[in-house]
C-alpha cells in the first residue's frame, strides 16, 4: 500500500549554524508547544522527514538536523562513530537552547540518541528510535552487515550506492528535490568517509549494552518488519532491554518515515501528545 504522499515543493526553509567547531544544516519551523528534534537518517538527510514536515510542524515546535557527516553538514572524523555522535548531538540540542525535547533518531541517528540520552537525560523527555543498529551482539543483516563486517571498503559511489538505495523505497514516489539533496549530500568522498560510524557499530554498541537498562526516558521504537538490514529483530531485542519502551512494527522496509509516512506521523504525534506518560 502506497503512502499516497508526493510532496513536489522543498517544505523546508533551510539554515546554517556553527555548533561545535562544525557548519550545520537544519530546518526549524512550527506552532510551538512541544519540542521535536529530527536527526537525518543515512543515506539520507533531513528531507527524508518531507512527508512528514507540514503535518508535525502544525502541531509541534520542530527542529531537523543533518547530523555532522550526513546530509549538507560539515563533516569530522572523531564523529563518525555513535557514542561522540551522541555527545555531539547533546551540544546542538544546547546550542538551540532547547530542552525536554522529544528527540527522533532513525537509522544511523537511533544508537548517537541513546548515547546523548544516558550523558545528558535532563535534555530529553523522550526518545524515538528506530531502523538502526542499537543492539549487541549485533544484530544485522545484508549490505549492512557487509559493510560493518569488511577488513576494508573501497570508495564509494553515491550516484550507484544513493540511486539503488533510494530504488529500494517502496510506495513513495521520491521528488526530485529530495533525490538531488541525497546525491549532492554524498557526493565526492563523503559517502566513503560517513560509512565509518557504521563500522564503529561492534566498539560502540558493545559499550551501549551494559547500559541500556539505565536509560530511564520513555522510549519509542518504530520499526518495518520487512527492514532488509534485519533490523526488525534488533528492535524488538532493544524493546526488551529498555525499562520504558513500545515497539510498533510497520508493514514496511527500511524507510518507514517514507514508506509509511501517516502511519509514522501517527505515532509521532501520539507519542508527543501524551502517549509517552503512559
Amino acid at each position: 500500500m502506497s503512502s499516497g504522499i508526493v510532496q513536489e515543493e522543498q517544505p523546508f526553509a533551510i539554515a546554517w549554524r556553527t555548533i561545535d567547531g562544525l557548519k550545520i544544516r537544519y530546518a526549524t519551523n512550527g506552532s510551538g508547544g512541544e519540542k521535536v528534534v529530527l536527526f537525518s537518517p543515512w543515506p539520507e538527510s533531513i528531507f527524508a522527514f518531507a512527508p512528514v514536515w507540514g503535518g508535525l510542524t502544525k502541531q509541534f515546535e520542530v527542529l531537523a538536523i543533518d547530523l555532522p557527516g550526513f546530509g549538507r553538514s560539515e563533516a569530522r572524523d572523531d564523529l563518525f562513530a555513535p557514542q561522540k555522535m551522541g555527545e555531539f548531538i547533546a551540544k546542538a540540542i544546547d546550542a538551540f537552547g532547547f530542552a525536554s525535547v522529544h528527540a527522533v533518531g532513525l537509522d544511523v541517528g537511533a544508537p548517537s540518541v541513546l548515547f546523548a540520552a544516558l550523558a545528558r537525560p535532563e535534555l530529553f523527555r523522550s526518545l524515538i528510535v528506530g531502523a538502526g543498529a542499537s543492539t549487541f551482539p549485533l544484530v544485522v543483516e545484508g549490505a549492512l552487515k557487509s559493510m560493518i563486517e569488511a577488513e576494508a571498503l573501497p570508495p564509494l559511489n553515491a550516484v550507484e550506492v544513493v540511486g539503488k538505495f533510494l530504488g529500494s523505497i517502496r510506495g513513495y514516489a521520491v521528488p526530485r528535490f529530495v533525490r538531488d539533496d541525497y546525491l549532492a549530500s554524498y557526493e565526492g568522498d563523503r559517502l566513503t568517509r560517513s560509512v565509518a560510524l557504521v563500522r564503529a557499530y561492534p566498539n560502540d554498541l558493545a559499550a551501549l549494552a551494559p547500559r541500556l537498562a539505565s536509560i530511564e526516558l520513555p522510549v519509542a521504537i518504530v520499526v518495518g518488519r520487512n527492514d532488509p538490514y534485519g533490523l526488525a529483530r534488533d528492535a524488538a531485542l532493544l524493546r526488551e532491554r529498555l525499562p520504558h519502551a513500545r515497539l510498533d512494527v510497520l508493514e514496511a522496509g527500511h524507510c518507514v518515515w517514507e514508506e509509511r509516512a501517516p502511519e509514522f506521523e501517527s505515532i509521532v504525534t501520539q507519542w508527543v501528545t501524551g502517549g509517552f506518560r503512559r
